[in-house]
């Protein structure tokens, strides 16, 4: 079985998606696309940068959206569908796009909006995150709730094996840092983010996102989807769907847990579907004997060989 993954935040780059879109016309017509959907050249941001802007939340999740959606694309004219999909975070919209549970243009929409929504949740400076190299999931989780028990600092995201990061106010993800440092982590680096994601300090994410998709049709996914929030299947009820997107914000993203639960049902074979390469390293991390395979190549003859490959 295949299963694609789609990258999230941070995986941007400017440049990203040069060499296709110069040498491929499919390409070049959805990221052009995506540029009259919003308003604005996207295309020229992704390629051009600076990377001041295109690492802006408000744009770098349509860009990244935008790009994942444009190798699917393509993928699929060459006759390859995956049996499964998932998305980190952010990737979880292109997961439902590639589905046909979000149309493309909705997804855009959602994904501008949910970026802007994110930068403007809570004052600059206020939140960050931090990941945490080198400890089990118990000691950061128990490591969190010493240093706050309400819950204003929690592992937010659990990447793979060893590597968690953290979320929430500043000072106290830095007391989590020093803490961890103390108990025993390899390494402990905090991110150059706009916001504490997936923490309870974005839940006015979650209220501008309910409002917008009280507008849209959700559909039931075509090709079974993991969902962040459970790792486990998306279900067929469009409301529920809708459910866990507004929720997804301020929840942890398991994961490890949704590789796991494509392991146990029969995946070998994972395909990263946009920019970067983060997303192989996690599963070869859960499983060292996984077959994974990278998207983020300069030329068409590239793609069709992991596409012959997959």
């Amino acid at each position: 079985m295949v299963a694609w993954l789609f990258p999230g935040q941070g995986s941007q780059y400017v440049g990203m998606c040069k060499g296709l879109y110069e040498s491929c016309a499919s390409i070049r017509d959805n990221l052009e696309l995506s540029g009259r959907l919003l308003g604005f050249d996207m295309v020229d941001i992704m390629q051009n940068g600076p990377e001041e802007v295109l690492k802006l939340t408000q744009n770098a999740q349509p860009a990244i959206l935008a790009h994942s959606i444009a190798i699917s694309d393509l993928l699929s004219d060459y006759g390859s569908r995956p049996n499964i999909v998932a998305g980190l975070s952010l990737g979880e919209f292109s997961a439902l796009v590639v589905a046909g549970s979000l149309s493309y243009s909705d997804a855009l929409r959602l994904v501008r909006l949910r970026g802007l929504a994110m930068q403007e949740a809570i004052s600059p400076g206020e939140g960050t995150m931090a990941a945490i190299v080198g400890l089990p999931e118990e000691l950061v989780e128990r490591i969190c709730g010493e240093v706050s028990p309400e819950g204003d600092v929690i592992v937010a995201n659990y990447n793979c094996p060893g590597q968690l990061v953290v979320s929430g106010l500043t000072a106290l993800v830095r007391k989590v840092v020093l803490l961890a440092q103390e108990r025993g982590a390899r390494r402990t680096v905090e991110l150059s983010v706009s916001a504490p994601f997936h923490s309870k300090f974005l839940q006015p994410v979650g209220e501008v996102l309910k409002e917008f998709l009280k507008g849209i049709q959700v559909r039931a996914p075509k090709i079974p989807v993991i969902s962040n929030v459970t790792a486990e299947f998306f279900p067929d009820d469009p409301e529920k769907i809708k459910e866990l997107l507004i929720v997804q914000a301020f929840s942890p993203v398991k994961w490890e847990q949704t590789i796991r639960k494509m392991l146990s049902i029969g995946v070998d074979r994972f395909v990263e579907v946009g920019p970067g390469r983060v997303l192989n390293s996690f599963v070869k991390k859960i499983d060292r004997n996984a077959q994974v395979s990278s998207t983020d190549v300069e030329n068409l003859a590239q793609l069709r060989e992991i596409e012959i490959n997959a």
